[in-house]
């Protein structure tokens, strides 16, 4: 039997299937606030309600800030901010309908969680479901496709990032978006097209996080190697597109710099002198060359290791190396994993490689989604008795993520060992949603809790583990409609 093209009707069920779980299970949490999600959100509510770029009436609330000319800046990169925008200016009419005033406590507290969802979950949600066709069109089979993008929705930090109001998800969503259009430029007419969205998706991660600008240029360049055997017409069209796509995103950028700070220097160049002093002694803003004990420690370590965050993830590797040794995908799997490698080595690379408070390797999050498309090349490689370890593996990883974001996923970078000794006590107690902070002004938010973190199954007075009961259920529909979606799929001789 041959393998269903990659748009037929029922792979496009089990993408909607995918993504709806996904997406559920993504805003089921609330992780409440810190220095990274307020640094955003205090520009936000800056440019909604004061028009300017400057966080002076919010930024007591956060550390990660710049300071320029006697004012106050977030230290971020805008593009998650920019994102947000639109799905804030309408939410706050649709807040006023409801009868809530936007410019409320309990209004910024129910803004916060609408843009949390819409402008990072709704990326990343959109991610898995790549991954999921990504795998189609390397594997050819769905149950392989499903399980990587899966894995990488539940079964890795990305849940955390993608629960945040942080940058990691949006940037690995724009990398993956950027290399599947990349992809698209070998086998379509509409070339240009499909090379001006990896220049938009690989611009705006950049936009969002400076440190994407190196897997931004590699995507560039593998768009322009998909289209180098078709000839000089293609490959004028393919740097035409891609090129166009580049500078919308870095005019945005230069403008924001230019408008905040008066010149093109990048945001952390403006940390006050007491400051972050680490980004301002140790090499390049922080970042030095790869010490190989810090890239054990993210790969293998307790604290920050993305495979014992995420063993399942061990699988990944073997899947791109399994990728480059077939010739019509050689480039890809090279692309990918030089992306996958360019992150570790900068995480590995900065001085505060731990990355504050958060669940596994921060710094090196964007690529997960990219690692991803290993885990299902290597579904469809190994016997069926590798596929129930990596079935458990899974299952494992899961549990895992679960058990960290309904307490909380920012862990202490103290502890050496959060997930065992703070984590792992606080689920089975039934404590969860941990995290009390806000993304508030500090006069907002006052002192009792009122808005931190939560769970949707709080909400409807749900307590302790039986908060989890709702998400519980609803992924167990899912893998009831998964099983009809896959009993029902056509048989294609």
């Amino acid at each position: 039997m041959s393998p269903l093209p990659e748009d037929s009707p029922s792979h496009r069920r089990a993408a909607c299937l995918i993504g709806l779980v996904t997406l559920l299970s993504f805003v089921y949490f609330y992780e409440g606030g810190g220095w990274n999600q307020n640094s955003r959100f205090d520009v936000l509510r800056a440019i909604l309600e004061q028009h300017t770029l400057t966080i002076d009436s919010y930024h007591e609330n956060t550390q990660d800030k710049a300071f320029f000319q006697g004012h106050y800046y977030s230290d971020k990169a805008p593009g998650l901010v920019f994102l947000a925008v639109p799905f804030a200016m309408a939410a706050r009419p649709a807040l006023r309908v409801a009868g809530i005033d936007p410019e409320s406590a309990r209004g910024e507290f129910a803004l916060s969680y609408v843009v949390g969802a819409c402008a990072v979950a709704l990326p990343a949600t959109l991610a898995v479901v790549c991954v999921f066709f990504l795998g189609l069109r390397f594997v050819g089979s769905s149950a392989g496709a499903a399980f990587g993008a899966v894995m990488m929705g539940l079964g890795t930090p990305m849940w955390a990032y993608a629960s945040l109001f942080w940058a990691h998800a949006l940037v690995g969503a724009c990398l993956v978006f950027a290399f599947a259009s990349a992809l698209k430029v070998r086998d379509s007419e509409r070339d240009f097209l499909w090379a001006l969205a990896v220049g938009l998706a690989a611009g705006w991660a950049t936009v969002t996080e400076y440190p994407a600008a190196p897997a931004s240029a590699m995507l560039a360049f593998f768009a322009l190697s998909q289209a180098w055997p078709r000839g000089t017409a293609a490959r004028w069209r393919v740097m035409a597109g891609v090129g166009l796509g580049a500078a919308v995103c870095l005019a945005v950028l230069l403008w924001y710099l230019h408008a905040a700070f008066g010149s093109f220097r990048p945001s952390y160049s403006y940390y006050g002198p007491n400051s972050f002093v680490f980004m301002q002694q140790q090499g390049y803003f922080g970042l030095t060359y790869p010490h190989p004990d810090r890239l054990l420690k993210i790969l293998f370590g307790c604290s920050r290791g993305l495979f014992f965050a995420s063993p399942v993830m061990l699988a990944a590797p073997a899947g791109l190396w399994w990728l480059w040794k077939e010739k019509p995908h050689r480039a890809a799997a090279l692309t990918a994993a030089a992306i996958v490698s360019y992150y570790f080595l900068f995480n590995g690379s900065f001085y505060w490689w731990k990355a504050g408070l958060c669940f596994g390797p921060r710094y090196a999050g964007a690529c997960i989604p990219l690692l991803s498309v290993g885990l299902a090349v290597t579904w469809g490689r190994v016997t069926p008795s590798w596929r129930r370890v990596m079935v458990g593996l899974g299952l494992c990883s899961v549990f895992l993520a679960l058990m960290v974001i309904s307490t909380s996923s920012q862990l202490s970078m103290q502890d050496g060992c959060p997930i065992v000794h703070s984590s792992w006590p606080a689920f089975w107690s039934g404590e969860m949603a941990l995290n009390h902070e806000s993304m508030l002004t500090i006069a907002e938010a006052g002192s009792g809790g009122k808005y931190g973190a939560f769970n949707l199954g709080q909400l409807i007075g749900l307590h302790g583990l039986a908060s989890l009961i709702p998400l519980l259920g609803m992924w167990g529909v899912a893998g009831l409609l998964w099983w009809r979606v896959h009993r029902s799929r056509p048989q294609h001789i």
